[in-house]
């Protein structure tokens, strides 16, 4: 999510909201053929079922009242030596994308790389990033988003100020990193297409078909990881404003989370399908309900094509996942390299 959106906090939700509606007449008069085809027509879930939801799925308190690692605290011991066993041949896959420095409709805030020095003893360079958004891989800690002032576990927006940065809820809680198994959803494998049209909503069905599929089960303590083929469509269309148009999960998967006790979700996009069906809900009810209620961190604008090559040639989707993020003091997230091992 655009770090733009940290300092004006619930309000930011309704006025993005305000320019979702506004740009989903434009985006339908333009749509591909192609993506009406994999949409889907089912309704929204109703604004009363989202707001009885942040009563009945809420984890808040289930780790203790002062807990800010949500659900990773079903990443146990047992969990990480099961994980390590699925690496039967050390091939490790990057699930990042490189670092872009040229801007573009979905990179408005690239990378800035600058040579300090290059030999003949040493070569010396800084990188400088905005890394919340749509274009650079990075995790995403509790205190980005906000519902009604709180964040996950019931902390204000005031642990979170411009002059202190994030007092509860930063990236620095997850320094120790993520080590776990991966399940890799592949939905335009499962689709039958070379990717996923912008719009495209993904459904429980859609995971638990893929389940059946692939012969692999989401479980408590799993990074579910969802592959869309983003990244494949802009090589061949080029690139295009992922705040207006992009695939990804409905909010109706929000209780499926829940039950499977999804420890962190990983996605090519922001995680919501753009234009939302949930307008009147909020423009990103995946991506907010499940950083702010379940306690979900995420994983966002990840490049998922090498791992499900390698995932492939496996015949598994369950892996070894790993990534750790900066050890940032306050931060609200930070840029990271994601790991498949195989």
């Amino acid at each position: 999510m655009d770090s733009s959106d940290d300092r004006a906090r619930p309000r930011t939700i309704l006025r993005t909201g305000l320019v979702t509606v506004a740009t989903i007449a434009l985006y339908a008069l333009a749509i591909e053929p192609a993506a009406r085809a994999q949409t889907d027509a089912r309704p929204p879930i109703s604004k009363a079922t989202f707001e009885e939801w942040k009563r009945t799925l809420s984890n808040w308190g289930r780790w203790g009242r002062d807990d800010q690692l949500g659900a990773l605290n079903l990443i146990t011991p047992a969990k990480r030596l099961e994980a390590a066993k699925l690496v039967r041949k050390g091939i490790t896959v990057s699930m990042a994308r490189p670092a872009n420095t040229e801007k573009s409709a979905d990179n408005p805030r690239p990378y800035v790389h600058k040579m300090n020095q290059a030999g003949p003893v040493s070569g010396s360079d800084e990188l400088t990033i905005s890394y919340h958004g749509y274009a650079h891989t990075h995790l995403d800690a509790f205190s980005h988003r906000f519902y009604d002032g709180k964040m996950w576990n019931g902390y204000s927006t005031a642990d979170v100020t411009m002059e202190g940065g994030a007092k509860k809820g930063s990236i620095y809680a997850v320094r120790d990193g993520v080590f776990t198994r991966a399940v890799l959803v592949d939905v335009p494998l499962l689709k039958g297409v070379p990717y996923l049209e912008p719009g495209t909503r993904i459904f429980v069905d859609d995971l638990e078909a893929w389940e059946k599929r692939a012969g692999v089960k989401v479980s408590a303590g799993d990074v579910l990881l969802i592959r869309t083929g983003r990244w494949r469509r802009r090589a061949k269309v080029g690139p295009w404003d992922p705040t207006v148009a992009a695939p990804g999960l409905d909010a109706s998967v929000l209780p499926w989370l829940h039950a499977r006790g999804v420890a962190a979700l990983g996605s090519e996009y922001a995680h919501d399908a753009k234009p939302t069906a949930h307008t009147e809900i909020a423009p990103l009810p995946v991506h907010d309900f499940s950083l702010i209620v379940l306690g979900i961190h995420l994983f966002d604008d990840m490049d998922l094509d090498r791992a499900a090559e390698a995932a492939a040639g496996e015949k598994r989707w369950a892996f070894l996942f790993t990534a750790a993020p900066l050890p940032i003091v306050n931060g609200t997230g930070s840029p990271l390299n994601p790991l498949a091992v195989f």
